[in-house]
């Protein structure tokens, strides 16, 4: 077994040599390596962290915000190997396939692929995150000795599914640098820990990179010269390296069309958008917490529009969970009383509950990364986040609501109570999924995006970008399991493009 090499033992100067090099060992650059490490090709993972948390490694993510309030820079990202899969909570739903389509209603909407090209990955996506035999929106009818599905009326939401990541031996998510660490040791992969790449060297023409420019905090300098790159650092150092390797491309690598950076966006998590009652009282346990089915996959449920409602409605993608109960106030009470005499129901038994939501934002090219002049410890320039939130984001997932709560009282299965208003009150309330998506969009068109169907950055064909930062919307599904796929698409790719 050979293990990683920390990068500050290296002699100062040293030239390294891989037919490919992955910047970043987080989820996507672990999953691309040994996808790739039975092939010939000569691997070298650049991993700025070491395997365990250093605060001197975290300060690097430090950041400026202005704009809606939002995590941190430094709070939403793990610096070290494994990536964010070291403080993620296993949540993992796959897009769906109208996340995929252009839609007239999204701006900048529309991949060039169709969710059908990543059916032959998700299997295995599936099988790193460790969640289980893939079931998800199949799972109807293994819940049954688990409790009854809360019934609907006929309409455009229904009960889908969340699975969660689950170690071999342990009910934590999987981390990647732990789980796989052994694998990597095991390949023909070499790991370099504590390895900061501080900028990325192009050709004089500006159509290949010729070098990669490493440092470590201890101040020791190296240069990697690969045949092909691969920057998997996550959304947001995606953008920093590319803007700040600026000697050949002046306004960044592949911000020829001034897209770098734009287009950033998350999931929200708005909590108590909502409160449900249940008539009966009666709600199954997968609802409002995870539950193991049997021997098999931990698994949630959600309430999720269909691809039909979004087209018919002009909404966008979200995901409806149930939380904690609730106690109503008087005028509640009255309320359910007065609807349930109406509906000819029996709600002496009611319950109340608080529901939550991850939501899809729409696309904005304002919201958006940018360079400053504070620098980090290796002389990088930080980054600044301007976060915006349109009050479409609101309003388009208010029908949504609408709809659900229609159909409980279509079924006489309860009823819904909308929180919030306006765009100031569900701010109140506002988490984030902390998914770094779309910065460095995917489009078939190097006008409108940073890089092309293959992931490969526009003109520069030995450049590539894996990770969520390729998105170029985001549905409300979690990006991991959706990334791990587009990532080893990308892995096929590169077998046939580095022949």
């Amino acid at each position: 077994m050979t293990a990683p090499i920390d990068a500050r033992t290296l002699p100062s100067g040293t030239v390294l040599t891989p037919d490919l090099a992955i910047i970043g060992g987080g989820p996507a650059g672990i999953s691309l390596a040994l996808a790739l490490a039975n092939t010939k090709l000569n691997i070298l993972l650049l991993e700025s962290g070491g395997e365990n948390f250093d605060p001197a490694n975290q300060k690097m993510y430090a950041g400026d915000a202005d704009g809606v309030h939002y995590t941190a820079l430094d709070a939403g990202r793990l610096r070290f190997l494994g990536g964010s899969t070291n403080h993620w909570g296993g949540w993992c739903r796959p897009l769906d396939a109208i996340d995929f389509e252009k839609r007239d209603w999204i701006p900048h909407s529309g991949w060039p692929m169709s969710r059908k090209s990543l059916e032959g990955y998700y299997q295995h996506a599936q099988k790193l995150v460790e969640a289980g035999p893939w079931i998800y929106d199949k799972a109807d009818a293994i819940i049954a000795a688990k409790g009854e599905l809360l019934p609907l009326g006929d309409g455009g939401i229904y009960t889908s599914w969340f699975q969660f990541s689950k170690t071999r031996d342990s009910d934590l998510p999987t981390y990647f640098g732990h789980r796989y660490e052994d694998d990597l040791k095991r390949s023909r992969v070499k790991v370099l820990l504590n390895a900061n790449v501080t900028g990325i060297r192009l050709a004089p023409d500006a159509k290949r990179v010729e070098r990669l420019d490493g440092a470590t905090l201890n101040g020791k300098s190296f240069t990697v010269k690969p045949r092909f790159t691969v920057l998997a650092c996550g959304g947001m150092e995606n953008v920093r390296l590319l803007l700040a390797s600026n000697d050949v491309m002046t306004a960044g690598i592949g911000n020829q069309n001034d897209l770098v950076g734009r287009f950033f966006g998350d999931n929200p998590t708005p909590r108590d958008v909502g409160t449900m009652v249940v008539f009966s009282g009666a709600l199954a346990p997968y609802y409002n917490n995870t539950m193991q089915m049997g021997d098999g996959p931990v698994m949630r449920a959600t309430f999720s529009p269909t691809g039909d409602f979004c087209r018919a409605k002009k909404v966008a993608g979200s995901l409806t969970t149930v939380e904690q109960p609730v106690e109503l106030d008087e005028t509640g009470k009255a309320a359910v009383i007065t609807t349930a005499l109406a509906l000819g129901v029996d709600a002496s038994s009611a319950k109340a509950y608080s529901i939550g939501c991850g939501m899809e934002l729409l696309p904005d090219p304002d919201r958006r990364l940018t360079l400053t002049g504070e620098k980090d410890a290796l002389g990088l320039p930080r980054l600044k986040l301007h976060m915006t939130m349109a009050e479409a984001d609101f309003t388009l997932y208010r029908k949504t609501l609408q709809e659900l709560g229609r159909q409980l009282l279509a079924s006489k299965t309860g009823m819904l109570r909308l929180n919030f208003d306006k765009r100031e009150e569900w701010s109140k309330t506002m988490d984030w999924g902390n998914h770094h998506l779309g910065t460095t969009r995917m489009h078939a068109d190097p006008g409108q995006g940073v890089v092309d169907a293959n992931q490969m950055v526009h003109g520069i064909g030995n450049l590539y970008v894996a990770g969520s930062s390729v998105f170029p919307t985001y549905g409300s599904s979690n990006p991991t399991l959706n990334l791990l796929a587009l990532t080893l698409r990308l892995a096929d790719h590169l077998k046939k493009a580095t022949a």
